[in-house]
């Protein structure tokens, strides 16, 4: 086949966002149309962080449609110089365009790309801007990305405004081509506007779930980050108070605000710009190196508890049960990824280490039984794993499986896969289906522990586990002891594989929350997949569909008014092998759900929620979402 220039293809304009969302918004799933409304909320916040918006107002409305509207400065409308059209156009039109590239404008921005407008133009059928700015009006619509509102004399059209009023006001209506849903996730947003409430105790942020008929609910946290951080402690029982810190080095500010608890798991949070970091980065990690240089630096100096002999603690045992929040505010922040979920400047680790050092030590320092309190039970907690680890005898402990894991042949883990499945019909399909170089499958005989909450020990003698752990080959859980090594991992790809009912859903879930426990690198560096296999075959002859919804096959009937078949999958074991292949394992037809978490916060009160040993507020949880059985954290 010849290559040459005709091979070459030029996308212009909104083409690149429309034909590749996730490389913008990271998926086309639920997580992903909620990021549309997201990056309209974070522009106003930028202005507020300007010093310019002091309201904003967010509704779902009972079209289906999102509404972002804010009392900023408005967008600007006069004529953009170099591009020839309203400025107003140019930021909803051009990707890279706006103003978080004039520090003039902007000095601090949670948007460094200036793709987000335009990406949410992009991906609307429907886009409408109304501007108030300088005593008008403005009005423009957009189709898909392309302008519907005809120039006058080349500006926007406009109408006199009776009252004195500036903002921006934003209704999109997402593309039910491109996304998997078009409904969007009124708790998920709640809880983002929640935190972005906190992060800006002087912003006021009113949020309206029209289409549900809720009444509008009204966020404004004059607490700050001290009360964030009371927040997601709640039901915890705390051994500090709230301890608060901020400084700034070399144009890098830092808030951080931590307590400890008892009995939570450790949550450190992180924003930079006001964006949360859910995969945390460089603030998060400089965070962590620093409070545990400094207490070990402590307790082996100051308080004498470590001896010569004495090994420093550990981080981990240092941090047992923190709830953290560190807020950072960088006029160039870098990220890996246009969503944002992990910061990667290099300089923000020196500079929270220096904030870290000094302001922490003048608060130890008057805070004595703060200190001591942290070194004694980060020892405690290091003699009692030590215990637990002699009892179960770790160093000889070994990982056996099931006797069911057929591995792959390949030894390449960059190309290999493993999909863990329910049970031995679906296992041996499985097993005929698979391309036997690079897939392995793993049948789970039952539903594996529920670990929330549960001793490492208890969690060790669950066979199911122990035979996931054997198959990883990445050594043993991470968080306790030094054998996990993710570079030894045996597979790029981690695949649940169940069927599609509740059994299916509870069986993935318990694995989720193993995962989300005790490898929740398996889950930041991408590693975990949920297949997702289809409900329906569907079609007559050779004219076979798959569908994964009801709602595909709704659309399915409407659009064939002949007769035709329908096949109902109940499990994975009821399709043959080829049908197993081609719908679900098949790398070049399946379809795959990359497991993320797109809040720190949301996922550790959920799994607390759901999987937790408190059964009242998994009922009502159950009770308030049976209608909306999509979970996307």
């Amino acid at each position: 086949m010849s290559y040459s220039a005709k091979n070459i293809e030029v996308l212009k304009g909104l083409e690149p966002v429309r034909l590749r969302p996730g490389m913008y918004i990271g998926n086309t799933g639920r997580s992903g149309l909620n990021h549309l409304i997201q990056e309209l909320i974070d522009n106003s916040v930028d202005e507020h962080l300007a010093g310019y918006c002091n309201n904003i107002w967010v509704s779902i409305n009972e079209d289906g449609s999102a509404t972002v509207s804010d009392d900023g400065r408005g967008v600007p409308v006069d004529i953009h110089e170099q591009e020839g059209i309203p400025a107003e156009r140019v930021v909803y039109t051009v990707l890279h365009a706006g103003g978080k590239f004039n520090s003039s404008t902007y000095k601090i921005s949670g948007g460094l790309h200036g793709v987000g407008s335009a990406v949410v133009n992009a991906l609307s059928n429907k886009l409408i801007v109304d501007v108030a700015r300088d005593g008008y009006l403005y009005h423009d619509t957009y189709e898909k990305g392309i302008p519907t509102t005809e120039l006058v004399d080349g500006m926007l059209p406009k109408t006199k405004l009776k009252e004195k009023r500036t903002g921006t006001t934003v209704t999109l209506y997402p593309d039910d081509t491109i996304f998997e849903t078009v409904k969007f996730k009124a708790d998920a947003i709640k809880q983002r506007i929640k935190e972005t409430a906190y992060l800006n105790p002087n912003l006021t942020i009113t949020f309206q779930n029209k289409r549900d008929g809720e009444e509008p609910i009204v966020f404004h946290q004059p607490g700050g980050l001290a009360a964030f951080v009371e927040d997601i402690s709640q039901g915890l029982t705390h051994t500090s108070p709230v301890v608060a810190i901020s400084g700034e080095k070399d144009g890098i500010a830092a808030d951080i605000v931590f307590l400890m608890t008892e009995d939570g798991e450790e949550n450190i949070i992180g924003f930079t710009n006001n964006i949360t970091n859910p995969e945390g980065g460089t603030h998060v990690t400089g965070f962590k190196s620093a409070f545990a240089k400094l207490i070990n630096n402590y307790a082996r100096n100051e308080l004498g508890t470590l001896k010569e002999k004495d090994s420093n603690l550990t981080g981990a045992d240092i941090r047992s049960g923190m709830q953290a929040i560190i807020s950072v505010k960088h006029p160039d922040p870098q990220f890996e990824g246009q969503t944002k979920t992990k910061l990667s400047n290099t300089d923000v680790s020196k500079a929270i280490d220096d904030i870290v050092k000094e302001q922490l030590t003048v608060y130890f320092d008057r805070n004595y039984d703060v200190l001591k309190d942290i070194v004694d039970r980060a020892v405690a907690l290091s003699k009692r794993k030590a215990l637990e680890k002699s009892k179960i005898n770790i160093n000889k402990f070994s990982f056996e499986g099931n006797g069911k894991l057929a591995k792959q042949e390949s030894s390449d883990s960059s190309k290999c896969e493993i999909f863990i499945v329910e049970g031995d019909s679906a296992g041996g399909s499985a097993k005929t289906a698979r391309n036997r170089k690079y897939q392995a499958i793993l049948p789970l005989r039952g539903k594996i522990l529920n670990v929330e909450k549960k001793p490492v020990a208890k969690v060790l003698e669950n066979a199911e586990i122990k035979a996931l752990i054997n198959a990883f080959g990445c050594g043993f859980m991470q968080g306790y002891g030094n054998d996990f090594d993710i570079s030894k991992l045996n597979y790029d790809k981690i695949i649940i594989m169940t069927d599609a009912d509740v059994d299916g859903a509870h069986i993935a879930t318990l694995l989720l929350t193993f995962f989300y426990r005790f490898y929740p690198d398996l889950i930041s560096e991408g590693h975990i997949y949920i297949a997702i296999p289809p409900l329906y075959r569907v079609g007559e002859g050779k004219n076979i569909k798959y569908l994964y919804s009801d709602d595909e096959l709704a659309k399915y009937r409407k659009a064939h008014m002949n007769k035709f078949t329908i096949q109902r999958y109940k499990g994975l074991g009821e399709m043959d092998a080829d049908q197993l292949y081609e719908t679900t394992m098949n790398p070049e037809t399946r379809l795959l759900k990359q497991v993320s978490v797109n809040s720190r916060v949301e996922a550790n009160q959920l799994t607390q929620t759901l999987m937790g040993t408190e059964v009242a507020p998994r009922r009502e949880y159950i009770e308030t979402h049976s209608a909306d059985a999509v979970l996307d954290i």
